[in-house]
C-alpha cells in the first residue's frame, strides 16, 4: 500500500514537471516567432510638420536704421558793435522766443556814436574846403605860368633886335648882354611859375585822398551809429540770451545766438560695411533719401531728407563713417538743434533676392529647402542684409520651399510633412506626428518648440555671461547653457534672461 502511493506521487510530480517544461517550451517558441515577425515588419518613420513657404523672387529697398543728432548749419553770434549801455531791450529779446527779418532787438546808448558821426561830417567838410582851394589855386598858378611865358617870348624878341642892332653898329655889347640876362631871369621865372603849377596839381590829388579818408570814416561812422541798433538778420529763434535794460556791454560781446530753423541738418554715424553699400560705381558717396524720425512720446514726427556729404576725417577711436543729411524742412517744424532722432537710410534697390524671416537662417546663411520627396536638404546661401526680424538672402534656389523655423531637430534627410503658410504673423509651432520622448527636466525652460529664435553673437554672449554670473543651481544653470549654445533658442528663456537684467540693472 504504502508503494502504490509513493508511486502515485512520483507519478503526480513527473506530470507537473512536463507540464511545466512544455509551457516553457510554449514561451520561447511564442518569443522567437514573434521577434522573428516584428523583424520582417518595416518600422514606421516619424514624419515632422513644418511651416513651408516658397523662395520667391524680390526687389527691395533695404532700410538701414541709424541714430544721429540735429544740427545747425547756419547760427549767427548777435554781438555788441560798441561799446555802451543797453538803452532799449525787446519783449521778445527772450530764450526760444521767434523772431522775424529786420525786428528791433535791443539798442545800445547812440550817443558816442552820434558825436564820431557829427565829427566825421565836420572832417568831410574841412576835405572838401581845402580842395575847393587847392583847385582855386591852380587857377592863378596857371594863369602866372601863362604869363611868364609871354614874358619870355617878348625878351627873346628883344634880344633878338639888339643882337641886329649891334650887328649893323648902332648898339653895343653891354646893350645885348643885358637882355641876354633879362632872358635868363624869365627862364628862371618861367621854371618857377610851372613849378607851382605842379605843386598846385599834386596837392588836388591829396586833397582827393583826404576827402576820400573822410567820407570812408563818416561810413564807418554812420555804420557804428546804425549798429547801436540791433536787428534780425533773418527770421530764427533765440538762444542763450544774455542781455538786460541798463546793463553796460562791451565791443564784441555775445549778446544771444539765432538760430535759422530752415537751416538744419542731422549728423549720424554708420559703420563701415553700411557705408559701402551707398557708394557708386566710381567710389562717390549717393544722395540716398533717408526719413528722420522724431519720438514725441506717443506721436512720433517724420522728415524726409537725403544725404549731403561725409565727414572729412575720422574721430580718434571710431570706426565707420560720419554722415550729414539735408532735411525738407516745412514752416514751424518741430526739430530743434540737439534732438536725438531715428534715421532710416534707404539703399540702393536690390533685384533677384529672397527675404525670409531670421529664424530660418542660421549666422552664416545655412537654410533648409524641402525637396520633391518632402525630405530636409540644406543648402549655402549668402546673407545681403539683416532688417528687423527678416534676412535678405542671395544665390537661393528660386521656385522652392523652405523651412520657416529652422529647430535642433530638424536634418539633413528627415521626411517632414510640409504646411505652407502666406508668410505673415507668427506661423503654428512645428509638431511631429510620432510621439516626442526624451525632453528631459529642461522642458520648463523652453516653453512651445514653435517659439524659437536665432540669437546674434553679441546678444549670445552677453546671456550666456549674464547666465554665468547669476546664482542658479549648477544644474539648471547648465541646461540653460546648453539651450543657450544651440543654433536656436528658445524665445521666453530669452525674455526672462532680459527682464532679470532690467530688474537687477
Amino acid at each position: 500500500m504504502r508503494f502504490l502511493m509513493r508511486g502515485l506521487v512520483g507519478l503526480a510530480l513527473m506530470a507537473i514537471m512536463i507540464g511545466f517544461v512544455g509551457f516553457g517550451g510554449l514561451r520561447l517558441y511564442e518569443a522567437m516567432t514573434t521577434e522573428e515577425t516584428a523583424r520582417r515588419r518595416p518600422a514606421s518613420e516619424r514624419s515632422y510638420t513644418v511651416n513651408v513657404a516658397e523662395l520667391t523672387p524680390e526687389a527691395i529697398s533695404p532700410i538701414t536704421t541709424a541714430y544721429g543728432q540735429v544740427e545747425s548749419w547756419r547760427t549767427l553770434q548777435l554781438r555788441a558793435s560798441s561799446e555802451g549801455r543797453l538803452v532799449d531791450v525787446a519783449s521778445k529779446f527772450r530764450d526760444g522766443a521767434a523772431v522775424a527779418k529786420g525786428e528791433l532787438l535791443l539798442r545800445i546808448d547812440p550817443a558816442n556814436a552820434e558825436f564820431q558821426y557829427l565829427d566825421a561830417e565836420a572832417a568831410l567838410a574841412d576835405a572838401g574846403a581845402q580842395k575847393t582851394e587847392a583847385e582855386e589855386a591852380i587857377i592863378v598858378a596857371e594863369q602866372e605860368l601863362e604869363a611868364a611865358r609871354r614874358q619870355l617870348a617878348l625878351r627873346k624878341q628883344a634880344l633878338e633886335r639888339q643882337i641886329q642892332l649891334k650887328d649893323k653898329g648902332y648898339s653895343t655889347a653891354v646893350q645885348v648882354e643885358t637882355e641876354e640876362l633879362a632872358v635868363a631871369s624869365l627862364e628862371q621865372a618861367l621854371n618857377n611859375r610851372l613849378q607851382s603849377v605842379i605843386t598846385a596839381r599834386k596837392l588836388i590829388e591829396r586833397m582827393d585822398l583826404t576827402v576820400q579818408r573822410a567820407e570812408l570814416a563818416l561810413e564807418n561812422a554812420e555804420r557804428v551809429l546804425n549798429e547801436t541798433t540791433l536787428v534780425a538778420p533773418y527770421e530764427g529763434y533765440l538762444s542763450e540770451v544774455d542781455a538786460t535794460l541798463g546793463r553796460r556791454v562791451s565791443t564784441s560781446e555775445t549778446l544771444a545766438l539765432l538760430i535759422d530753423p530752415a537751416a538744419l541738418e542731422v549728423k549720424f554715424s554708420l559703420s563701415t560695411s553700411e557705408f559701402s553699400r551707398l557708394l557708386d560705381a566710381s567710389g562717390n558717396l549717393i544722395k540716398a533719401p533717408v526719413t528722420v524720425t522724431l519720438e514725441l512720446g506717443p506721436r512720433s514726427v517724420e522728415i524726409p531728407g537725403h544725404i549731403d556729404r561725409a565727414a572729412a576725417v575720422v574721430s580718434e577711436g571710431e570706426a565707420g563713417r560720419t554722415l550729414f543729411a539735408m532735411l525738407d524742412l516745412e514752416p514751424g517744424t518741430v526739430l530743434r538743434p540737439g534732438d536725438f532722432v531715428k534715421v532710416g537710410v534707404e539703399e540702393p534697390e536690390l533685384r533677384e533676392v529672397a527675404v525670409v524671416p531670421s529664424a530660418a537662417v542660421t549666422e552664416d546663411g545655412r537654410l533648409l529647402v524641402v525637396d520633391d520627396g518632402d525630405r530636409i536638404r540644406e543648402i549655402k546661401t549668402k546673407i545681403l542684409r539683416r532688417v528687423g526680424n527678416e534676412v535678405v538672402l542671395a544665390d537661393v534656389p528660386f521656385g522652392t520651399d523652405y523651412v520657416r523655423e529652422r529647430l535642433p531637430q530638424l536634418g539633413t534627410g528627415l521626411k517632414v510633412t510640409p504646411r505652407r503658410t502666406d508668410g505673415v504673423g507668427t506661423a503654428a509651432p512645428m509638431t511631429a506626428e510620432a510621439p516626442r520622448a526624451n525632453r528631459g527636466s529642461g522642458a520648463d525652460e523652453t516653453g512651445p518648440p514653435g517659439d524659437l529664435v536665432a540669437l546674434e553673437p553679441e546678444r549670445r554672449a552677453a546671456l550666456i555671461e549674464q547666465l554665468n554670473n547669476s546664482n542658479l543651481p549648477e544644474n539648471r544653470k547648465a541646461r540653460l547653457l546648453a539651450l543657450l549654445n544651440k543654433p536656436m533658442v528658445p524665445k521666453d528663456l530669452i525674455d526672462r534672461l532680459e527682464q532679470r537684467h532690467g530688474r537687477s540693472g
